[in-house]
């Protein structure tokens, strides 16, 4: 079997991009039956694929809009490259030809994810499919330099798929999320994590390193990368990830595609509610604000409310907000006020039918405030709350959204179909 390649995005155009787009009679249906369209077309099939499961034919060739003739020629390529697998026949009729069901292989090809926050690395080898096969983590401090964070990720991915016993070809890449400003590039700018990691070439250091294929995502575009890989025909539509981790990010998921901005910057959703609540400072710039960094303000606007407990860290004051300590629960209702401010912002600038959230500092004993809380506000306070009810979800990646998100955005990069990217991933 021909080891997997990834497509290439960034400086060379994409066949999409070089051939003359025609018309289709169904602008949902994706395909086009031109053999000079062929990287889109099969990712179209891989994506229809991916949110199926498992699929036919026939089924594919309905949803995206292609011949059954081409839908054929294109399975067979995949088939002989090893991406996918058929099932056993079925017979849905008396008469005619059986089904035969197809399915990605999950084994087919595998990505490292990597979360860098403040404190913890967290690094994943996932499948295909998005299964954690391997998982890692290490704790950082503010001191480590670039060169010590870069060998300790590529250290981890190494351990990963040795420890592992897959072919190492069949790896396509490293995508490591990070909290955000950074460049296209995946340049690491003003982080609120270390002064020693601003302006550093993250992505080049490490493809330098590994010499394979790295994604630099800012985490909660990330996150929302992994939700839609994993989620299926569930995160098919379009939703909006707000992601609890070094402060609350946003990341959006518009008609299929992650919304990266002309930067790769978009989601700042902490200067989103420092404007909503009215926090600006005396040159009008938006300030921080405290509950959009839940783990130190948790803690903080407990004690301001007369919590005189023993709990000092943000995972302990969230152990009394499960047990219902009343200034614990007062300080996560007043954190899960400003959020849902900045997520009413949110829905009525962009309409969006579904809110996620996660990130690895969502608690169990937060869930019901902070969702409840989200889910009320955004249902009753936008402007046009009457045409339309949004639904307000955790994420199906729980704790590991930030790693597994990583992982997910080498497998989006290369399989996902797309027309236009705001900033395209760069894969070589």
């Amino acid at each position: 079997m021909q080891p997997i390649k990834p497509a290439v995005f960034g400086d060379a155009p994409s066949r999409m991009a070089q051939t003359r787009r025609r018309p289709v009679s169904d602008p949902q249906q994706l395909g086009a039956n031109q053999y000079d369209l062929g990287s889109f077309n099969e990712a179209t099939i891989i994506e229809a694929i991916r949110q199926a499961g498992t699929i036919s034919r026939t089924e594919i060739s309905k949803q995206t809009g292609l011949t059954q003739q081409s839908v054929s020629r294109i399975l067979r390529v995949l088939l002989e490259r090893g991406l996918l697998a058929e099932g056993a026949q079925e017979r849905t009729e008396r008469l005619g030809k059986p089904r035969i069901p197809v399915r990605l292989r999950a084994e087919a090809a595998y990505a490292a994810g990597v979360l860098v926050d403040p404190e913890l690395m967290s690094v994943v080898l996932a499948d295909l499919d998005g299964t954690v096969v391997e998982r890692r983590s290490m704790p950082l401090t503010p001191a480590i330099s670039p060169t010590a964070l870069v060998e300790a990720i590529a250290g981890c991915v190494d351990e990963m798929i040795e420890a592992s016993g897959i072919d190492s070809t069949t790896v396509l890449g490293v995508g490591v999320a990070v909290p955000g400003p950074i460049t296209t590039d995946g340049e690491l700018l003003n982080l609120p994590l270390s002064e020693t990691w601003r302006d550093v070439p993250l992505r080049q250091l490490l493809v330098d390193r590994l010499q394979r294929p790295v994604v630099v995502e800012k985490d909660g575009a990330a996150a929302a990368i992994g939700e839609r890989w994993i989620g299926r025909t569930d995160r098919a539509g379009d939703f909006v990830y707000l992601y609890f981790g070094t402060g609350i990010g946003s990341g959006l998921v518009l008609n299929g595609e992650v919304y990266r901005g002309i930067s790769a910057n978009a989601g700042e959703f902490g200067q989103l509610c420092a404007v909503r609540v009215g926090r600006i400072d005396g040159a009008g710039r938006p300030m921080l604000v405290r509950e959009c960094n839940p783990t130190a303000a948790l803690p903080e606007i407990a004690r301001e409310l007369g919590y005189s407990g023993a709990a000092v860290s943000y995972l302990e004051m969230c152990a009394e907000v499960g047990r219902g300590e009343p200034s614990a629960v007062a300080a996560a209702q007043q954190i899960a006020d400003v959020i849902a401010v900045g997520a009413v912002a949110l829905i009525d600038l962009l309409d969006l039918p579904t809110l996620v959230v996660g990130g690895p500092v969502f608690e169990d004993e937060l869930r019901e405030i902070v969702l409840s809380t989200i889910d009320r506000a955004v249902n009753e306070l936008p402007t046009a709350h009457f045409a339309r009810h949004v639904s307000v979800q955790p994420s199906l990646l729980d704790t590991e959204a930030g790693a597994i998100g990583a992982a997910s955005t080498i497998f989006h990069a290369s399989f996902a179909p797309h027309v236009r990217r705001t900033q395209k991933y760069r894969l070589n």
